[in-house]
């Protein structure tokens, strides 16, 4: 079998693999014999060859950003621009061109410790946002191994990728991928109106996309989270998770400190439930909220804001034995928030805008199938497209949230018990596991592009595709270019 390599932002540093996506990247490059590829945590001055990492039964290999690097390419053009125009939030969008132009460079520079560090044999998954022009800075270094991209954010809406410097690049960085994966069917028929859109693009019979010499796939691949491990953690036996202060019953929410994540809305929303809970409860929001990305400026203005809501309402509603909200501010360990899941009564997730959304699958995972609670669902989530038997909300409407989590609390056990067994149906049906083996099948069952002359282009009507024993030899074989049906 072909090696895997992988290239994200990050690479796991432990010695053991947590989480749904490393312990799925973990598996799939543990039973290739593969590289996994990324930035390293330390920023450098003169950064480098790429960095190899003991620790696992595949290769790590890390490399390092300068400070500039740092500053244009991960929090300027990635997280300032990318991040918030992949989830509708293109007013918090900050532009600027050496950014943009840092953003390249990086991507070109890993471009080339990527091409010195494979074999012609190697499939190449790319991750994320990140090193969304990584295919092309390779392909034109000369590599004709296949590589997929999968994008764990929701694709953009046609009409705002206008606001990118160069528009049209977003669609020719893609079409160099040979298979791009997709969280939702709704992420897919956003990228396929992208290359609609575009005349530089075809729609082939198979479902496939000729862009110039280029033909590419766009498929949905729905990614979860490892259950059975996750199971386990919930089922453990430990202490108290609340000593003395044990609420009443709480909701938990456990996001990032994201303004994706609807956090201000979700805090009035549990405020609004407040005023109109039966008289004498005394419920609880328990919110995990680790800080990420302190140096852009949107993030300070939500942490601010979250803290002053947070006062507001425990000053209103609070007694010297109860505090509403719970409002903590960074990690809680894996297993510990596994049983927190367990014991909470319903979970928020109420997301603006979500590629996927773990912890939705999470909690369902985590609950007594003889005791559930229930889970209130961002129909902005991806995680909703599938899982249509939770509460699903809208997160813009605080008084849709707070009745949510008024009838998550009253609902009669029969019907959460329905609920959960087909929430959990999704779960495991989009185990991380099975979500890395459909990928990886699909990428490896297509054939290797590799581009004929002009002459031949023109007397084939396409590009020739086949395999290839080594970089630079031209397949034998003739026609338009082929793609196994998308189903």
């Amino acid at each position: 079998m072909s090696r895997l390599v992988v290239v994200s932002n990050r690479i796991p540093t432990g010695a053991t693999p947590s989480g749904g996506l490393v312990v799925a990247l973990h598996d799939a490059l543990s039973q290739s014999g593969g590289c996994w590829i990324g930035t390293s945590n330390e920023t450098g001055e003169k950064p480098g060859a790429l960095e190899q990492i003991a620790g696992q039964p595949y290769t790590r290999m890390a490399f390092q950003l300068t400070e500039e690097e740092m500053v244009g390419y991960y929090l300027g053009f990635a997280n300032s621009v990318l991040w918030p125009l992949c989830h509708r939030r293109v007013d918090l969008v900050r532009l600027s061109l050496p950014d943009f132009a840092t953003y390249q460079a990086v991507n070109r520079r890993v471009a080339r410790l990527v091409a010195n560090t494979i074999t012609p044999e190697d499939v190449i998954w790319i991750h994320d946002y990140h090193f969304i022009p990584l295919a092309r800075a390779l392909r034109d270094l000369g590599v004709t191994n296949r590589i997929g991209f999968f994008l764990h954010i929701p694709f953009p809406v046609l009409s705002d990728l206008a606001i990118l410097p160069e528009p049209a690049a977003f669609a020719a960085w893609l079409a160099h991928y040979d298979l791009i994966g997709l969280q939702t069917r709704g992420d897919v028929a956003r990228c396929l109106e992208m290359f609609r859109a575009d005349p530089r693009a075809e729609f082939l019979t198979d479902g496939s996309i000729k862009f110039q010499e280029r033909v590419t796939a766009v498929r949905s691949f729905p990614i979860g989270i490892d259950v059975e491990g996750f199971q386990a953690d919930a089922e453990r036996t430990g202490s108290n998770l609340f000593g003395s202060d044990n609420p009443e019953r709480f909701v938990i929410g456990v996001d990032r400190l994201d303004y994706t994540k609807g956090l201000p809305n979700r805090f009035e929303a549990f405020g609004r439930y407040l005023e109109l809970r039966p008289e004498g409860s005394r419920p609880c929001l328990i919110q995990i909220a680790p800080p990420t990305r302190q140096e852009v400026q949107a993030y300070q203005e939500i942490t601010e804001e979250l803290q002053g809501i947070t006062g507001r309402i425990n000053g209103r509603f609070a007694e010297l034995d109860w505090t509403p909200i719970r409002f903590i501010n960074r990690s809680v360990d894996r297993s510990r928030l596994a049983r927190l899941y367990r014991c909470a009564q319903a979970c928020l997730v109420t997301s603006l805008a979500d590629g996927m959304n773990l912890v939705a699958k999470e909690f369902v995972a985590a609950q007594d199938p003889e005791d559930p609670g229930v889970l209130i669902l961002s129909r902005f989530a991806g995680a909703a497209e599938d899982m249509v038997d939770a509460l699903q909300v809208n997160p813009y409407d605080r008084e849709d949230m707070a009745a949510a989590i008024d009838l998550a609390f009253r609902m009669p056990l029969e019907e959460r018990q329905r609920r959960h067994v087909n929430c959990m149906d999704v779960v495991r049906r989009t185990d991380s596991a099975l979500w890395s083996k459909n990928f990886l099948a699909v990428l490896r069952s297509i054939p290797v592009q590799v581009p004929l002359d002009v002459g031949s282009l023109h007397s084939s009507g396409g590009i020739v595709v086949g395999h290839r024993a080594h970089l630079g030899r031209r397949s034998e074989w003739k026609g338009k270019a082929v793609r196994p049906p998308l189903r």
